[in-house]
């Protein structure tokens, strides 16, 4: 008798138990899932380099920034002309139909005579921005030569007339010049490109001299 009570109080209380356990199971399905924490945000995706710009092509150099100015030369300065040192006793400032330009007369110690014309000039084409034209001439013998307005022959080179006029001038220094006044001239171009210039003080006799662009950094202060 005993033993079978003790038996159906066991297994009452089993009954028990798994009743609980089941009951638990199922209050914990119907509970809502505890939120998760929230983890460290994410890293912010890194800034994409813009792509290097490509370097300019054909460029040249600033005058002035890259080079030496040659607008900055004054009488009295010495310069390095092409590796030759010249001083500049004179200088004459020029203007015709609206252009204005200057020549330096250079003395290297020679007995030529060499002078050098700085001008600012416009582009090519109205877009183009303009460009500063250093030109070196050098005198040569005329033998009494007027120039004609046809294509003339200088020491077998053919050259066409270009420019003609008359230039109003004021000299400054030394330039072998009034101290004002005007000059005629007549420009010629050669197939190459050359060219060559006629000039006189009205009333006097033609000199001729032959021009040479000279390209940046040909020329420094001494």
């Amino acid at each position: 008798m005993t033993s079978a009570v003790v038996l159906a109080l066991s297994i009452a209380l089993l009954l028990l138990l798994l009743i609980a356990f089941f009951a638990t199971r199922q209050r914990d399905r119907r509970k809502p899932p505890l939120p998760t924490a929230p983890g460290p945000p994410d890293p912010p995706a890194p800034d994409t380099p813009a792509p290097p710009l490509a370097a300019p092509t054909g460029r040249a150099g600033q005058v002035g920034t890259d080079y030496f100015d040659p607008r900055t030369i004054k009488v009295g300065d010495t310069i390095d002309c092409q590796g030759i040192r010249a001083r500049v006793p004179g200088a004459m400032h020029l203007s015709w139909q609206g252009r204005q330009w200057t020549e330096l007369l250079l003395d290297d110690g020679t007995p030529r005579s060499q002078w050098l014309s700085i001008e600012v000039r416009p582009g090519l084409l109205e877009a183009d921005p303009p460009h500063l034209e250093v030109l070196l001439w050098t005198s040569v013998p005329t033998q009494g030569m007027i120039p004609a307005k046809s294509t003339l022959v200088m020491e077998g080179v053919e050259f066409s007339p270009a420019d003609r006029g008359t230039i109003a001038f004021k000299s400054e220094g030394r330039t072998g010049y009034p101290d004002r006044g005007l000059l005629d001239f007549a420009d010629y171009r050669a197939a190459d490109g050359r060219l060559l210039s006629f000039d006189r003080v009205q009333g006097e006799a033609w000199a001729a001299a032959y021009a040479e662009p000279l390209p940046p950094g040909s020329i420094e202060r001494v």
